[in-house]
């Protein structure tokens, strides 16, 4: 069932639901999340079975605000408070030390915790009715809404298709940055970007006065994360990256009769075929990301069995576009 999220009523039904352990379709800046109280146990249960997410995948827990922090970690960082201070509310997830009984079951049995200040003014209204309750919700896990490893829901109507009427959904319309956070780990000394997102290393380097080491730089001890799996994102037709050139090349060699395929491209491409399903990707990365997963999963419903994609340029801005793309790929 979808609900207007700008009605209170509709935002006191959600935050009511998740007090009951039951699941919220929730929009947030980035995506949707399929949304349970991070401190219910059996709640949060049902989100991995619902997704088909294995139990040990931690996920992000949502607060109102920076003061929600001290329900869940033991300490913060001098750098990961400038974060905070730069980038909340907004995309991005720190991964800080957990206290022991919190979000026992959110954190996949690790001992840190992904937190995170959602700007989406439907998700902020949410959580700050929740903190009203008695007893009050703190936080709310909420991972993509979506089954586990497959395109993350931009629109209430996509989460609906994922998981039917049963569920209650907020329509906070379409998602503004439309991929999922910026994902920094906090607990080893200094910034280690696990995902990238809309926030860039650029961006937090502003912030902190450190640039943000890859995974790869600092291999040892690093946590589990959110939408870091080698394959990931993926729509159910085969995902392939290819240049310009090389797309164009592929299209001459099909010519006329290709069919079932759909092109997702900056560069101008000539097509002999009707049948192949043609879509302009932005110039601008912002632009991109917010349309991207809607555009794939317009793919999938248009029946393709392969969706050819330009590779996005090598740059700073594009750096969660080319990540999410990468991971899409690798799952056919």
């Amino acid at each position: 069932m979808i609900l207007d999220g700008r009605l209170d009523a509709s935002v006191q039904a959600a935050a009511q639901a998740l007090a009951r352990g039951e699941l919220l379709g929730l929009p947030t800046e980035t995506v949707y999340g399929l949304a349970a109280d991070a401190d219910n146990d059996a709640a949060v249960a049902q989100i991995f079975a619902a997704k088909g997410r294995p139990a040990s995948h931690p996920l992000i827990v949502h607060v109102a605000d920076a003061a929600a922090i001290t329900r869940y970690a033991k300490e913060v960082p001098l750098f990961a408070q400038q974060l905070i201070d730069t980038f909340w509310p907004g995309p991005l997830t720190l991964i800080l030390p957990r206290l022991a009984h919190a979000a026992v079951a959110s954190t996949g049995g690790q001992d840190s915790v992904g937190l995170r200040c959602p700007a989406h003014p439907v998700a902020h209204a949410v959580l700050q009715a929740c903190q009203r309750l008695e007893p009050p919700v703190w936080g709310v896990a909420a991972p993509s809404a979506n089954h586990f490893g497959r395109v993350s829901p931009t629109t209430a109507q996509h989460v609906a298709e994922e998981f039917g009427d049963g569920l209650l959904v907020l329509d906070g319309g379409p998602c503004t940055v439309g991929i999922e956070s910026t994902i920094i780990d906090c607990t080893r000394g200094v910034p280690v970007l696990l995902r990238p997102g809309a926030i860039s290393r650029e961006d937090v380097q502003r912030a902190c006065g450190q640039r943000p080491l890859s995974k790869e730089e600092l291999p040892a001890l690093t946590p589990r994360a959110s939408g870091t799996l080698l394959a990931h994102y993926a729509p159910t037709a085969r995902v392939r990256l290819m240049d310009a050139k090389q797309l164009q090349a592929g299209l001459d060699v099909l010519g006329a009769d290709a069919a079932h395929i759909a092109v997702y491209a900056r560069a101008p491409l000539r097509a002999a075929s009707s049948k192949i399903l043609v879509r302009r990707m932005p110039d601008d990365a912002a632009a991109t990301a917010q349309q991207l997963f809607a555009a794939l999963r317009g793919f999938d419903e248009a029946g393709v069995k392969l969706i050819w994609i330009e590779t996005p340029p090598d740059a700073p801005a594009w750096e969660g576009v080319r990540d999410r793309l990468q991971r899409a790929a690798a799952a056919g």
